[in-house]
């Protein structure tokens, strides 16, 4: 979003971002190395060339501090004024996004973080909107995990306090690499299924675990963040609608198994490359669509094997322990990961994008820029996006 703003608005006139650092000095490094000096930045780093380092210092001012604490933790009373005093529109898109995170530690910053945030925007005098991004659930189904379910209370106390203040809340759902903008392909971090995909991929995953009729539901991140801009505009020209929903189930759904025949497809014709240089072959692996008969896989395929195993080494006298081990270490993460996304590869619900879909409407009506703020997933080719864009994007960011 920064980067968006900085790139097709730049007579923005100041962006606060708020960083998790001990001081002024640490943010700012922060700022430099963590954010500016990613390649998702280089278009701007070829628009401006050697004018971008006081280009980014004239518009965006690093705020040392932390969501989880009353007033963002921010220390220097001089700099709190000052944002009191200026800004109009807030936007918090801090999160733990860890699916077994820390009960505290979740509450601290999805929960109770989004409160203090909406407390500090209460104090901005020229205050216009409080804009959240949380992420897609489902009340009937439940909340699988830690993060889902303390987002989903930072939602219900934003929405109980908020009062008067104009209130935007974005529910994105699997966010994956930049389908165009600022360039194809950009991704920070291994997250969902990336981690499949990568593990697929180096000849680690061997069997897919969905259910026949199990969608991914996937939304390229410059769609969420053109969204985001959309809404903040909608909203300033009091549209009433609070809750966007952004992602691909209802229009233009793509399946486990469309994903499974891409990335057999990908690594077969672009084979990883391991550490020996070698090339590793993937076989199209194998597709269990229950939980009991992944269960039934791994006792007949690894954790037989592994304590017979044991009992050798036992024999032997621990002679074979450090392999051992290893093999464990590697069964008990594969069977924790399964049950983690076991609430996901099974899931055969949609969500619901009717606002989105309206705010596209108005979008159509009102912007002759649409196609620069374009969060339509019909307009995503799954095939030539998977095969193209994202698998490329991450297949290179984990290399780098």
């Amino acid at each position: 979003l920064l980067e968006k703003i900085l790139r097709v608005q730049p007579k923005v006139k100041k962006i606060y971002l708020l960083l998790r650092a001990a001081d002024a000095k640490s943010a700012s490094q922060r700022l430099q190395n963590e954010v500016i000096g990613k390649d998702l930045f280089r278009v701007l780093r070829e628009k401006h060339g050697a004018g971008l380092h006081s280009f980014i210092s004239e518009k965006v001012t690093p705020v040392p501090g932390d969501i989880s604490h009353e007033d963002l933790g921010v220390k220097d009373s001089s700099l709190k004024d000052e944002i009191w005093r200026e800004i109009d529109v807030m936007l918090n898109f801090a999160a733990t996004t860890n699916f077994d995170e820390r009960y505290d530690v979740a509450l601290g910053i999805n929960t109770l973080g989004a409160l203090h945030v909406l407390n500090f925007a209460k104090k901005c005098v020229k205050i216009k909107m409080l804009v959240h991004v949380s992420t897609g659930k489902a009340r009937l189904f439940g909340w699988p995990n830690t993060y889902v379910f303390t987002k989903a209370m930072g939602e219900m106390l934003l929405v109980n306090f908020k009062d008067s203040l104009p209130l935007v809340i974005i529910r994105p759902t699997m966010v994956a690499s930049t389908y165009k903008d600022p360039f194809p392909g950009w991704i920070e971090g291994v997250r969902t299924i990336d981690s499949v995909i990568v593990g697929y991929g180096k000849g680690r995953v061997t069997c897919f675990i969905s259910g026949p009729r199990s969608t991914l539901d996937v939304i390229p991140a410059d769609m969420v963040v053109n969204a985001i801009i959309v809404a903040m505009v909608a909203r300033a020209k009091q549209h009433s609608e609070i809750i966007y929903h952004l992602g691909s189930s209802f229009r233009n759904p793509v399946t486990v198994s469309n994903l499974h025949d891409f990335i057999f497809r990908y690594f077969s014709e672009h084979p990883w490359i391991n550490k020996e240089g070698g090339s590793v072959k993937v076989g199209k692996g194998i597709v269990l669509t229950s939980m009991p008969k992944f269960y039934t896989y791994m006792a007949i395929r690894f954790l037989l094997p592994l304590k017979a195993l044991q009992l050798f080494n036992t024999l032997l006298f621990k002679k074979y322990q450090d392999l051992y081990t290893v093999l464990d270490r590697r069964v008990k993460l594969v069977m924790r990961l399964a049950d983690l996304y076991k609430p996901y590869v099974f899931f055969e619900g949609i969500f619901d994008d009717l606002n989105s879909e309206r705010l596209r409407i108005i979008s159509k009506e009102t912007c002759y820029e649409t196609d620069i703020f374009d969060f339509d997933p019909m307009n995503i080719d799954w095939e030539d996006y998977m095969m193209n864009v994202h698998i490329p994007g991450l297949v290179k960011y984990v290399m780098k």
